[in-house]
């Protein structure tokens, strides 16, 4: 399956083209060059004697640089074309393109070479949505080779710049104009920069400074060497695995977005609508990528802890201890027609902070984080009894955002229909979906083993496991559907159950707060035929009203949900249905050219010989990329222990054999290696501890 689109990206800045490298909004796609979620190229077309270009071929050279072989007009099978273009693209620095125009004949030619532009200055959360007047006014100005593009609503300014820096050109309010004569065999070419620019005020014309563009091109690629030498190194024959497992690599890197204060880096969710930090998002990305990329967690629990509720603030949904949902810089933010800049509406993200800390202990020994956040974890454990508690039942709740065009849910499946009972009718509010008491249960015992072994409070830490116990009791019991075989989705406040069958089961296995012995029930189900769609598990089972295998929560795959179902039955024993998982994921990769989008459709495999793409799926995707990892550590088993890492592997016969090497941790480094069709589990690997902690635990 070819992706139609193409998406290179720098930090906060990206560009989505057709493949032939225009930007054309008429294509109806969310193509642009973009920055802080703000769409600074809304029109970036290229033609040739007033023909558009035709793609032959496109070189993904690296994630912020591309290369696009096309020809002018259609080609037609028995002409040669005698004239091709070259479009070498990257996203170093703003966007910087070089368009070479080659003769293919023995007689010189003449050209006329033409780039139209336009800006629209939309916000990234606007596109796709009905337009709306705005209230600023668009300028333009003409300058020695460049064409400035600007937008200005009282102090807020937004200015696109774009530079021919070798070719002369006539300039307009719509694009440059080159006339080229081209020798016979001969090329000719020009370098185009563009610049996004942000200033509050009008400054000077651009013009470059500091480090050349291919100084910093080779500094970008010494950094991705340099983040992929630091992740383990994997061996196996099963190709899809190796594509999948650097793709996802390569994509992590170039999500990992520096924070608005430049101190760490933040995954971002994904492109090309969610180039920014999502907690809950972040948190699982990170999760994912532990045994891998252990960095990312630490980066993301410092910052998501700087940005903590203080106060109450019904605008953006702030409460004290609570983290925070996501951040934009866009126009809507800076006016705060949106409360968009620190909003905090989510209902998973805060308990998900507290599971973060301590599994990164757990893996990494950093005894120095767990301590320094000490305050903020006890705060975000305040946070699910004091303002979670909406009902005061025990059950961590969440009301409908005060915003009504915002979605509607406060989970993971934001969307209005996917939390529902099975005729499709929709519960009243607040609503206490299931996998938020698994996650809350999750992080009072986490939190309970942080405060008995580093932040020296056997009270607290005691406290808070009664709590976790209560909790598990009381969950197991009010939301168990006997008649059914599996707990509720959510929970009225009267005490009604809403009684759909959805992938939800599957984060209570991953938590932990399921009774041991309805975990086969819920694996049976996952693995039933209304779930599991052979690609994957669906979101919402087929035969439920609401039931749409191109829905975004209610029919579709989700990566993401499937890596946190199999680590959840792995968790409880189901090896094998695990791997099962993993495999129905990783056999979709390939299809994707091994990068997993954040959703496909929920079609069953029988129907097709591939898995279906959904049209507006964001991919680059922050926690799909991370979904390789984590079904890659699921197959292998891995869990961390005080002075050696555990294997236990469980591998397909597809797959045959995985080895991955220098996996470190706070034992030092192992290896890891698992073959099909083990009969014993692979025992401990060989590690170089360290460092040690006799007082650890794994199970708390």
């Amino acid at each position: 399956m070819e992706d139609e689109r193409i998406t290179i990206l720098e930090g906060l800045t990206f560009i989505v083209s057709a493949r032939n490298g225009d930007v054309d909004p008429a294509a109806g796609e969310p193509d642009g060059l973009y920055f802080l979620d703000t769409r600074f190229l809304s029109r970036w077309v290229v033609t040739v004697d007033g023909k558009r270009l035709t793609p032959l071929s496109v070189d993904d050279l690296q994630y912020f640089e591309a290369r696009f072989f096309l020809v002018p007009g259609e080609p037609r099978h028995y002409v040669s074309s005698t004239q091709s273009v070259i479009r070498h693209r990257s996203t170093v620095a703003g966007m910087d393109e070089e368009v070479t125009v080659l003769n293919h004949t023995d007689q010189p030619v003449e050209a006329t070479i033409r780039l139209e532009v336009a800006s629209d200055f939309l916000d990234v959360n606007r596109l796709g949505n009905p337009p709306v007047p705005r209230e600023g006014e668009f300028r333009h100005a003409i300058g020695d080779r460049q064409l400035q593009l600007e937008y200005l609503r009282g102090r807020f300014r937004r200015a696109t710049i774009i530079r021919s820096t070798t070719e002369p050109a006539g300039i307009d309010s719509d694009g440059m104009t080159f006339t080229a004569r081209i020798a016979p065999h001969g090329a000719w070419s020009t370098r185009l920069q563009v610049t996004t620019d942000i200033r509050a005020s009008s400054g000077a014309e651009v013009t470059g400074a500091g480090r050349s563009l291919r100084e910093m091109k080779e500094g970008m690629r010494d950094e991705l060497d340099a983040w992929i030498a630091a992740a383990p190194r994997l061996e196996t024959g099963y190709g899809p695995l190796v594509t999948a497992y650097r793709r996802s690599l390569i994509d992590l890197a170039a999500l990992a977005n520096p924070g608005i204060t430049g101190q760490g880096k933040l995954p971002a969710a994904g492109l090309p609508y969610l180039n920014i930090a999502i907690g809950r998002q972040c948190i699982f990305t990170s999760l994912q990528t532990l045994p891998f990329l252990p960095g990312l967690a630490a980066d993301t629990l410092r910052l998501l802890a700087t940005d903590q509720g203080a106060k109450l603030d019904d605008y953006r949904e702030e409460e004290p201890g609570k983290i925070i949902h996501l951040l934009r810089f866009n126009e809507g933010a800076a006016f705060e027609e949106r409360p968009y800049l620190y909003y905090y509406a989510s209902a998973d993200s805060t308990p998900l902070f507290v599971v973060l800390l301590d599994e990164y202990e757990r893996w990494t020994g950093d005894v120095e984080l767990v301590r320094t956040l000490e305050k903020e974890a006890r705060r975000a454990l305040d946070w699910i009894d004091e303002w979670g508690d909406l009902v005061g039942d025990g059950y961590l709740w969440y009301q409908r955002p005060r915003w009504p065009d915002e979605p509607p849910n406060q989970c993971w499946k934001e969307t209005e229909p996917a939390i529902c009972y099975a005729d499709g009718r929709r519960p009243g509010w607040p609503r206490a979906t299931c996998e938020l008491q698994g996650y809350a249960y999750d992080a009072k015992r986490r939190g309970a083993r942080l405060a008995r072994l580093f932040w020296d409070d056997p009270a607290y830490a005691h406290r808070l496991e009664q709590q976790a116990a209560d909790l598990r009791d009381r969950f197991n019991r009010d939301y168990w559907l006997a008649d059914h075989g599996y707990y509720a989705l959510a929970r009225e406040p009267d005490g009604t159950p809403v009684d759909a069958l959805t992938s939800n089961i599957g984060h209570l296995l991953w938590s932990g707060i399921v009774d041991a012995d309805r975990a086969p029930a819920l694996v049976e189900h996952l693995l039933g035929p209304r779930l599991f769609s052979g690609w994957g598990v669906r979101t919402l089972a087929a035969g439920e009203a609401n039931h749409n295998p191109v829905g975004y929560h209610i029919g579709t795959v989700w990566p993401y949900d499937n890596s946190v179902v199999a680590e959840g039955m792995r968790r409880y024993g189901f090896a094998a249905e695990a791997s099962t998982i993993a495999k129905s994921i990783l056999d979709a990769a390939p299809y994707f050219q091994g990068r997993l989008p954040e959703a496909f459709t929920g079609y069953h495999r029988t129907m097709t010989t591939y898995p279906v793409r959904y049209p507006t799926a964001n991919s680059p995707q922050g926690w799909s990329a991370g979904a390789v990892l984590s079904l890659l550590r699921t197959l292998l088993g891995l869990a961390p222990h005080p002075d050696h890492l555990e294997s236990k592997a469980l591998i397909p016969p597809e797959i045959g054999e995985i080895t991955l090497f220098d996996v470190c941790g706070r034992w030092g480094s192992a290896d890891v290696f698992g073959r099909a069709r083990q009969q014993e589990p692979a025992g401990r690997c060989s590690a170089r501890r360290r460092r040690t902690d006799p007082r650890l635990d794994r199970d708390g």
